[in-house]
Parts: C-alpha cells; structure tokens; sequence
C-alpha cells in the first residue's frame, strides 16, 4: 500500500487536473455510473465537533473504490493552532478490494471544492467576469479563487472577512499568486451589487448578504455550509436563481441553503433546476439568458473524492512519490 502526506498529495495535484477529473465524475455520477451511499454523520454532544465517514465507487472512464473519514474540530483546531478538518481516505482495488493507498484528503478535497465550483462558473456565469466577491480569507477561500480564475479572465476580486489581518493577508498573496488587483472590503451591500462571481467560504451558519441586492446576471458559488440549519445565503437569493447543486438528494438532506426556504415554504424541491453533472453531461442546459440570476450549491461528494485520489495515486506511482507500506 502507497501512504501519501499532505505534501505529497500538493506535489502532485494541480487545478487544472482536478477541474478535469472531478467533471470525469459528475458526468460518470449523472449517467448512472457511481455507486454512492449517503454519508454517516454524527456530532459529538456539547463539542460542537463533526464526523463523517463517506465511500464511493466510480465506474466508467475513473474505475475507482474508496472510502474516506472526515473529523471536524473548529473550536479545539483555533485553540491548537491545527487545520479545522482532518481527512483520510482509503483507495481500494476495484476488481480485488486490496488496499492501494491511503492519502491525506484534506488539501485534496479542497482543491476537489476548488474545481467542482470551477466547473459550476464554467457551465453558469457569464462569459464575462470582471469582479468576484470572495467572503472568506482562509484556505477554501484561496483555492475558491484559483477555481473561479482558471476557468475565467478576472479582472479583480475583493475580499471579505471578520478578520481584518486575514483579509490583508489573502489580498497580498493571492493577487501575487492569480495576477490580479485584490482588495479588502468592509461594505458588504457595495461589493455584492458590483459582482459578476460571488463566492461564499466562510465558517457563518447565518447569511452573509441579502438577496435583493444581487444584479442580474450574477452567480454564486455557495460552499461554506454543510448543516441542515446552517445558511450562507438567504432566502430571497435561493428564490431569485436558476438553483444547480452538486447532487440534489445530498443537499437536500445537508444544506440549510436549500432546507431553510423549502421549510418556509419559499420553494419546492423541484426549484432545483439540475444537478451540475447532468449539464457537464448534456442533459439539461446551464445558463440561458444574460440577465439570470444562478446559484450552485455543494455539500462535497465522496465520488469526486475517490476520483480525485484515483488520479493522485497514479500520478505518485509514475513519479515515485510516497512511501510503500506492507500492509
């Protein structure tokens, strides 16, 4: 078995590779071709802490089986100074069951989020995107950002976040990183109406910005909430969008983006429009028309994951990267 570090995984995965293989796996999720339970979730009591043990197996062009554990401990991680997620996955032999590899999945699945949201400005945004509205400054936010560039000639973006230090920080180096003027913003009503790509990735169970100040023809990538109660954005923006999730049974079951207004009676579930794999696919159309208003929402799923890896492990056994464990 081939264990790969954090490390190894950076050295070898780019974002342009990733934007490929994850729409390898939204098309192959769409046609019928992955096999995907729901997740296992639990929350330890009075800790705020999450767990969560997802698996899946990709068939088609990736021909990949694996299974990985996510562990969630903001509170204690800003105490410790450590990363808020942890995540392991376990690549499996698809004809055997062997184990192949077992990898860190934590920038993994950050640059998995990074061109999933890529592949959703790909398929909605507008052609052209002069300004995006990024709220966060920490590492999903970055790779947010990288997504977003590689898939459109952005002229600027501004940065939004509690924490003044970390706004700078993010403007500096991502604007040397992408090549683009960054600024920080404190007005947040200001920002949102000049947007062409707004971007949520942030901590906040509570909207970020009111949906009456959207323009037409903007889009949002919503990536920052993953609880039933949690939202970062209202419910006038989810009435206002042509909506597109990741996989719709998904969210529906994890994001208060979506839960939220439906619980108000603001939409119904068939206010989703398509999940991105059946418009990466050809099965149902993206944007239409210039002025409409388009919001992805994603909760991650364990097929990209597993297709991502699959490309990782590959990558390392041509390269010699990693470290070979008889298991």
């Amino acid at each position: 078995m081939l264990f790969l570090t954090r490390q190894d995984v950076e050295s070898l995965l780019t974002m342009q590779a990733t934007i490929s293989i994850v729409e390898i796996a939204l098309r192959e999720l769409a046609l019928g071709r992955v096999l995907m339970p729901q997740p296992a979730t639990f929350r330890l009591p009075d800790r705020g802490n999450v767990h969560r043990f997802a698996s899946a197996c990709v068939g088609g062009e990736v021909g990949a089986m694996g299974f990985q554990v996510l562990s969630s401990h903001p509170g204690d991680s800003q105490e410790r100074h450590l990363p808020a997620t942890f995540g392991t996955l376990l690549l499996n032999d698809l004809d055997t069951g062997a184990p192949l590899a077992m990898m860190d999945a934590t920038f993994l699945r950050a640059m998995r989020s990074g061109a999933t949201s890529a592949i959703a400005t790909g398929c909605l945004a507008r052609k052209e995107v002069h300004e995006v509205v990024i709220f966060g400054a920490g590492t999903h936010a970055r790779i947010q950002l990288m997504g977003v560039c590689a898939v459109r000639d952005v002229n600027g973006a501004f940065v939004l976040d509690p924490d003044a230090q970390a706004r700078r920080r993010f403007a500096d180096q991502m604007s040397k990183a992408l090549d683009i003027p960054i600024e920080t913003v404190a007005d947040v009503r200001a920002a949102v109406e000049m947007a062409d790509v707004i971007v949520t990735a942030t901590r906040a169970s509570q909207p970020l910005f009111r949906g009456e100040w959207l323009r037409p023809g903007v889009h949002v990538n919503a990536v920052g909430a993953h609880a039933p109660d949690a939202r970062q954005v209202d419910t006038q923006t989810v009435r206002r969008a042509k909506v597109v999730t990741d996989l719709s049974s998904a969210c529906l079951a994890q994001a208060g983006d979506l839960r939220l207004p439906i619980q108000e009676g603001a939409i119904t579930e068939e206010h989703i429009h398509a999940d991105l794999g059946q418009i990466v696919a050809g099965l149902k159309p993206g944007r239409e028309d210039e002025d409409e208003i388009t919001l992805f929402k994603s909760v991650g799923l364990a097929a990209q994951d597993v297709a991502t890896a699959s490309h990782v492990y590959d990558l390392a056994l041509r390269r010699g990267v990693g470290k070979k464990i008889d298991f």
